[in-house]
């Protein structure tokens, strides 16, 4: 059963490539093009993405029938639902919306996280005690949806601001959507790098002396550039080439320090080819795409994003949150790092409403302020879990 849920995973990731290429076929700058041609490959990709959907609901159901539990209890199984619900987000909307361009960017969106989950480790471990309650299933599935539909709006958000920010010159807009992209190609650069170490069996390790006075191990699967302080090289690798500031003592904080200093790296070294080959910003070779859209629909879709999401996650990352906390730690709140980062999510969507429906904060300020939450959520995703320590910290 496990064998086969891996490979409806596959399935759902190569379709929903698949989906992805047919969506990027519907966009032409072409008006002659833009009737037939758009609508033909645009419900093609549609239906490859539902395809995908599919595929990878199989492979919920059948590794929460492998494990006895849901599958959302580790970083590679929440991620992944993460991005399912990205899917499952997009297609609610595409119905409603039926724009094209939202699966060109949307569906990369979620392949890039469902693959980044692919990073940590797949195999099925039963639960820890403090996750068996029916409270894992409601508070994290309800935590992903929301994000799920929260991450919409900034695909929309990222859209408009591609479309309608002038490339002619280089200005403070310009240099922040560059660096919106570029935080996505971090991402894919560091899949890139793990595959590549992984496939090359790297390895190296290091013994120091943790926070508590214990002696442990840091195993490295890239180069080492940030070492454990004060540690001895037990297995041989590159580096490191300073060490990691003293506050980060824990078993594995330096290691996770050394992945982020991977990806910024291998994102930096991705965006450099990418505008060498393009010889523009990157914004600015995609904007001609995406001319004929109209700015006042994509700033409705990701007002109307936040609107279905902000109370789902409010639900699922707050109340229910805080019920299974008072369950399982006898209190409903203790300031752990992912309890204040769902807070300012909250604040931050709450904040996002109050501007856009009481201030009028409309059009380009209101895709930044989408564009902003995504980074908070991702944050939240990628450096809490990795780089800060907490009770959440199984996962």
């Amino acid at each position: 059963m496990a064998q086969l849920s891996s490979s409806l995973l596959y399935a759902a990731f190569i379709t929903y490539l698949f989906g992805t290429l047919f969506f990027a076929m519907s966009l032409s700058d072409k008006k002659q093009k833009t009737a037939s041609y758009s609508k033909r490959w645009g419900r093609i990709g549609y239906i490859t993405s539902i395809a995908g959907f599919a595929l990878q609901l199989g492979y919920f159901f059948t590794r929460w029938a492998a494990s006895g539990h849901a599958p959302v209890s580790n970083l590679f199984e929440f991620t992944t639902f993460f991005g399912m619900m990205m899917v499952f987000a997009f297609i609610i909307l595409y119905a409603i919306y039926k724009t094209n361009a939202l699966g060109v960017f949307a569906m990369p969106v979620a392949l890039l996280v469902i693959a980044y989950a692919g990073m940590f480790p797949k195999e099925i471990s039963p639960l820890i005690p403090a996750l068996k309650s029916d409270w894992l299933k409601i508070h994290v599935t309800t935590a992903a949806l929301g994000e799920g539909i929260l991450t919409i709006s900034f695909v929309a958000g990222l859209i408009y601001l591609i479309g309608t920010v002038k490339q002619d010159t280089s200005t403070k807009e310009t240099k922040w959507l560059e660096a919106v992209l570029y935080f996505l190609l971090c991402v894919l650069g560091f899949i890139i790098v793990s595959v590549t170490f992984k496939s090359a069996g790297y390895e190296a390790v290091y013994s120091f002396t943790a926070k508590g006075g214990n002696t442990v191990q840091a195993v490295y699967e890239m180069p080492v550039i940030a070492g454990p302080a004060d540690a001895v090289e037990e297995k041989g690798g590159f580096g490191p080439l300073f060490d990691a500031p003293g506050w980060m003592n824990g078993e594995n904080a330096a290691v996770k320090l050394n992945t982020m200093i991977w990806s910024l790296l291998s994102g930096g070294l991705l965006y450099g080819l990418l505008r060498l080959v393009l010889r523009k910003r990157l914004a600015a070779a995609m904007q001609p795409k995406l001319k004929n859209l109209n700015p006042e629909l994509l700033d409705e879709i990701s007002y109307r994003s936040v609107a279905i999401g902000f109370p789902v996650f409010t639900l699922g990352a707050l109340i229910f949150a805080m019920i299974w906390a008072h369950e399982a730690w006898n209190r409903y709140w203790g300031w752990d790092p992912k309890e204040v980062w769902a807070l300012i999510t909250f604040l931050f969507y709450a904040a996002y409403l109050h501007l856009r429906l009481s201030r009028g904060w409309h059009g380009a300020k209101s895709a930044w302020l989408c564009v902003l939450g995504f980074v908070i959520i991702m944050f939240n995703l990628i450096a809490v879990n990795l780089v800060v320590a907490g009770l959440h910290s199984y996962a």
